[in-house]
């Protein structure tokens, strides 16, 4: 089953109110229409970084390119369900895109004490990294703070204080994104959704890491040919 529609079948068995659904598609449909959320453009530059993984070790964005291509994914946190389901469905593909020459890396503004937990419960074997004052979600478009109403919900319905989850203490999110990078940090392939409930699916990450790695073929050949 396609990621996308696991997350559907366990939104669809929570059954909540017809009121929260509304309430939580009329903002992320606001959110949406603002445009305080576009994340990166195909053919931006990505934003350098150096945040802390589980274990506490610094990793830069600069020297993971060294290494070749990057498939970078900001998700919400360990709470969230759906995100979980998104890692372990990257986990499963996590050979082919080592295979294909690229590393995964993954960003949440959660503390590297909820990162740890959350590698050692799917035994996940990227890098799972925390943006502890949420910079980097702010420098690639991803963030927004949670409105009121849907904080009320958060509260009172799923009995989840968002604020002892993010290591700054707020009640700010990065949306779902999904970037992949070439080796020199341009996006190649992006993937940004207001709507929590949709990612970009793991068979679709494979696709771009391939064409990325065809058109580089052949440039190269095509520059041996003109040399």
């Amino acid at each position: 089953m396609k990621l996308n529609d696991q997350i559907k079948q366990l939104a669809n068995s929570y059954d909540l109110p017809e009121d929260v659904i509304r309430t939580i598609q009329s903002t992320n449909a606001l959110l949406e229409a603002s445009g305080s959320v576009p994340g990166l453009d195909i053919g931006d530059r990505a934003p350098e970084f150096i945040l802390p993984n589980a274990y506490g070790k610094d990793i830069s964005l600069d020297e993971s390119l060294q290494k070749g291509l990057v498939v970078l994914s900001f998700y919400r946190g360990d709470w969230c369900p759906y995100c979980n389901l998104e890692l372990r469905a990257l986990q499963d593909v996590l050979p082919e895109i080592e295979s294909l020459g690229a590393s995964l890396i993954t960003i949440s503004p959660q503390p590297p004490t909820n990162a740890l937990s959350l590698t050692e419960k799917h035994n996940l074997a990227f890098e799972v990294l925390s943006d502890l004052y949420q910079e980097a979600t702010h420098d690639y478009g991803l963030h927004y703070t949670v409105p009121p109403e849907v904080q009320d919900i958060y509260l009172n319905v799923f009995n989840l204080d968002l604020s002892e989850h993010t290591a700054d203490g707020s009640w700010d999110l990065p949306v779902p994104a999904t970037f992949i990078l070439d080796r020199e940090g341009i996006v190649r392939a992006s993937y940004v959704s207001t709507n929590f409930l949709t990612r970009m699916e793991p068979e679709m990450v494979l696709e771009e890491l391939r064409s990325i790695r065809e058109i580089d073929q052949v440039r190269r050949e095509t520059l041996k040919l003109s040399a």
